[in-house]
């Protein structure tokens, strides 16, 4: 079997998502499983190397995951021309310059999201690979999570009739970090580092309903900072100045409305963390990260509202499972083979980096919105 040995170089992985879904659950699983088969007695096998600024990380992490190479001087190994493509799972802060630089170098881009802090620099992006002719991707992972992906052969069975509203649910308490240990990093709770629930999460929103959906027209976002002070990884007290909870409504090409409650600081007394309920003229559906529930209109219940007795029906009980069709893998996973398929063999991959540039674009006009508290349209972005 003829094999493609592809460099990959990881920049900042030594994060928690970096090392958990991208080097572990991505990297080392398609390494572990013999890479990838192209079908045609071909196979890509990928040949990463670890970059990040702390060498003791990166000595801790090449030992846990099994891939030897690593390096703190990013220039060395953006000058060797067996590392064909580029990774960045970097703060959001730091990632435009470092692509810039790969891209001049040649490399093929793949990154966390945001792309970037603004619109005008993810669309920098784009072009300059656009001119480089290099190929280009964004992680979009959840568009393979399981609960969604059955939500999407919904959608394409004709389920739902005509669509007319979505409805997202996410979030989970993160902890403060003064008696019980905070869950997610400082930096996300100070607007001077790029943190905030907006910037963070409005990138996904916005990948979800254009890629099942529609294209997002317009949005209305609230921000709020609802909790003040946290603690850091070293035990200091410090100020938040970054939204951690955002609720947005947004209109969709075709008439869809859309919904989207995001927060940092709320418990969970639904079935996942990210709840998602389509409603539609023939039925409703109700996803999470894995399960789907789905209730056509001819088992739909008619309520009666009357608050002076007990409810007779029983709302939960009027659901469907959609049952266990296939084996689903690492989201991650699947959308890295998506992207290396692409490198090697030119497969299709539409997730490029003005994709990403379009997530940017809501997050962007979600601040907006709430600075202004007013409604802004998203005016499409320049090819």
């Amino acid at each position: 079997m003829k094999e493609h040995r592809i460099g990959i170089i990881m920049n900042g992985v030594t994060g928690r998502m970096g090392t958990n879904q991208h080097l572990m659950r991505s990297m080392v699983a398609i390494i572990k499983q013999g890479g990838i088969d192209l079908g045609n007695g071909e196979l890509i096998m990928p040949d990463p190397v670890l970059v990040g600024r702390n060498a003791a990380k990166l000595a801790k992490l090449s030992e846990l995951s099994g891939v030897s190479k690593y390096t703190t001087d990013l220039s060395s190994v953006m000058d060797d021309p067996h590392y064909v493509i580029y990774f960045d799972a970097q703060t959001t802060g730091r990632r435009a310059t470092d692509v810039l630089a790969a891209i001049e170098k040649g490399k093929h881009i793949y990154c966390e999201k945001p792309v970037a802090t603004d619109v005008n620099t993810a669309m920098e992006l784009f072009y300059a690979c656009k001119k480089a002719g290099v190929k280009h991707g964004v992680v979009q992972d959840k568009l393979w999570l399981p609960g969604l992906r059955k939500l999407k052969r919904l959608i394409d069975q004709g389920f739902f009739g005509k669509i007319l509203s979505v409805k997202g649910d996410f979030g989970y308490w993160v902890f403060e970090g003064d008696t019980i240990p905070a869950q997610r990093p400082s930096w996300n709770y100070r607007k001077e580092d790029d943190g905030g629930i907006i910037v963070d999460m409005l990138c996904h929103w916005r990948y979800v309903l254009d890629n099942l959906f529609g294209n997002v027209e317009g949005v209305f976002c609230l921000g709020a900072t609802h909790i003040s002070e946290r603690v850091d990884e070293q035990g200091k007290t410090y100020k938040c100045t970054a939204d951690d909870a955002a609720y947005a409504v947004m209109t969709l090409a075709g008439g869809i409305v859309a919904q989207f409650n995001s927060s940092w600081v709320t418990r969970v007394r639904r079935d996942d963390l990210l709840m998602i309920q389509v409603d539609g003229t023939k039925g409703s559906a109700v996803a999470g990260l894995r399960d789907c529930w789905t209730q056509p209109y001819g088992n739909t219940p008619k309520p009666i509202w009357n608050p002076d007795i007990p409810n007779p029906i029983q709302f939960y009980e009027g659901w469907n499972k959609v049952p266990e069709q296939e084996h689903f893998d690492n989201a991650f996973k699947v959308q890295w083979e998506l992207f290396l398929k692409h490198v090697v063999s030119n497969d299709p991959f539409p997730w490029d980096l003005k994709a990403g540039a379009r997530g940017v674009q809501l997050a962007e006009k979600g601040l907006e919105s709430w600075e202004k508290k007013t409604w802004i349209d998203l005016p499409d972005l320049e090819a």
